[in-house]
């Protein structure tokens, strides 16, 4: 996991058998929602696989980039602009980005 302010790094929040070597899900949630409760919003930059958004109330984007590769300038775009909009908006909003493995992220 990578962190500062307002910018936390990490890999696929994961379920299942593969919850024992990735981030559980729930365990996410869990620190999300006691550190930065209602202020945080989650990024998807896996296109390889999803999860079910209600573990972060919703507040997840999903941008299709696949694994190991270089993301497109239009989708680079869309996330930066998405991301300048959550930040201004509360100087305590964070955002936990991710893609499968937590290396390209």
């Amino acid at each position: 996991v990578f962190s500062t302010d307002r910018i936390i790094a990490m890999s696929f929040p994961s379920s299942g058998k593969q919850s024992f070597y990735r981030n559980p899900i729930k365990e996410v949630a869990r620190f999300l929602d006691t550190k930065h409760a209602d202020h945080y919003k989650v990024y998807n930059l896996c296109s390889e696989k999803g999860y079910d958004p209600k573990y972060f109330h919703y507040r997840v984007e999903r941008i299709f980039i696949d694994d190991h590769n270089v993301p497109a300038l239009q989708d680079m775009l869309k996330f930066t602009a998405s991301v300048r909009e959550w930040m201004s908006q509360d100087e305590k909003n964070i955002i936990a980005i991710h893609c499968k493995g937590g290396k390209g992220r």
